[in-house]
């Protein structure tokens, strides 16, 4: 069963809370974020142990897995992309679709203890990223392909919300 594709511009985050999940960026700042993907890191191990970790719940919705595949995959983007705004004098993003991504990259199919272990490396390496952000630098720009601009500390927060909206969507199935 396919899933329709996600086509939404979810930047509004920034600016006014979620009315599914719940999440409200102005109730974090950029120090909550790493201890935020480490403390949902602990969430996302306990649903890969489910018993119906690779069922999908409806037609319209991801497995747990597929799920975790996505995080772990979001975690990967905003670590290359932070760098990039760290480093570069305003660089643009290339387009990630994560749709696609699951199907190339077969996220119905891989080993959830392999993955369990790849968001780990994955999370830890965003999260020491953000501690290494220096004051100075929060401020730094990038632009993403629809041509939104950030910082890095609004994309860190942005991005916050895609890990804890994904773990709403699991257990509120």
């Amino acid at each position: 069963m396919s899933i329709t594709p996600d086509n939404k511009d979810w930047t509004w985050v920034l600016d006014r809370p979620c009315d599914e999940c719940g999440f409200d960026s102005g109730d974090y700042s950029r120090e909550d974020v790493s201890s935020n993907i480490r403390a949902n890191l602990v969430e996302w191990h306990h649903q890969l142990t489910r018993d119906d970790v690779k069922v999908r719940p409806n037609a319209t919705q991801w497995s747990v897995l597929e799920y975790t595949c996505h995080v772990r995959d979001v975690y990967r983007i905003f670590c290359e992309r932070i760098t990039l705004m760290r480093h570069g004098d305003n660089p643009t993003f290339a387009n990630s679709d994560q749709d696609q991504t699951a199907i190339d990259d077969s996220y119905a199919s891989q080993d959830p203890a392999v993955v369990a272990s790849e968001l780990s490396i994955a999370a830890e390496t965003l999260a020491q990223l953000l501690d290494a952000v220096q004051d100075n630098e929060w401020a730094r720009r990038g632009t993403r392909s629809n041509s939104s601009q950030f910082t890095i500390e609004s994309i860190s927060i942005y991005m916050m919300h895609d890990s804890i909206h994904h773990l709403w969507d699991v257990t509120s199935a």
